[in-house]
């Protein structure tokens, strides 16, 4: 299953959500395809993912993670095990949307949602200090992103593997060119962890 994780304010109907279901129509893979409306609570954007993989093994969940997206699938690879590419990820989003408390439009089909202080608590009681297990992750950082630093991600997410996109923006404009890239990672299955010899 690849579970879609979009940003801030965005929805299903963002141009990456919109290009990768497209893509996977054409392969015959739409049945994997999962891509929900996340809540404004944090919380509850988790339970909701959580809720949707429920009865996958870890190997069969590979989440895609843009922006805001990307700290919730950091922190779902963590806890669960499951594969994660992130797409200019937010690191410390308590921070960054500390900036946009109070009601904001959405980017698609108008409405809006409500920022409050409750849902920057939420935020760093999902904090990852540090990422474990590298191979699980596939980084994709824009030099160009225009809303958050693509060093953090860097530092935040070294040793994974990375594409490191010279210029471009927040948004990855140019999606398509990393899109069949994306698509492999999800199909791939991670090395199994490493235990320790029995003594």
């Amino acid at each position: 299953m690849i579970l879609y994780l979009h940003g801030f304010r965005s929805s299903p109907q963002s141009f990456k959500a919109r290009v990768m279901h497209a893509r996977l129509a054409e392969l015959g893979r739409l049945s994997e395809w999962q891509c929900p409306v996340l809540p404004v609570s944090p919380a509850e954007s988790i339970a909701l993912a959580e809720s949707i993989a429920a009865d996958k093994r870890a190997e069969q969940v590979t989440l895609v993670g843009s922006s805001l997206g990307g700290f919730y699938a950091t922190y779902l690879a963590q806890k669960h095990g499951f594969r994660a590419v992130l797409l200019n990820p937010a690191v410390v989003p308590q921070d960054d949307l500390s900036h946009y408390l109070g009601e904001q439009p959405l980017w698609h089909g108008g409405g809006s949602i409500t920022v409050l202080p409750r849902h920057l608590d939420e935020l760093r009681a999902l904090s990852v200090p540090k990422i474990t297990r590298s191979e699980r992750y596939f980084l994709i950082a824009a030099t160009g992103d225009e809303v958050l630093d693509y060093r953090t991600m860097l530092v935040h997410y070294s040793g994974v593997r990375t594409t490191l996109i010279q210029g471009g923006d927040h948004a990855i404009s140019d999606f398509p060119a990393y899109l069949d890239d994306v698509i492999a990672f999800c199909g791939r299955e991670p090395p199994p962890a490493v235990t320790p010899a029995a003594a």
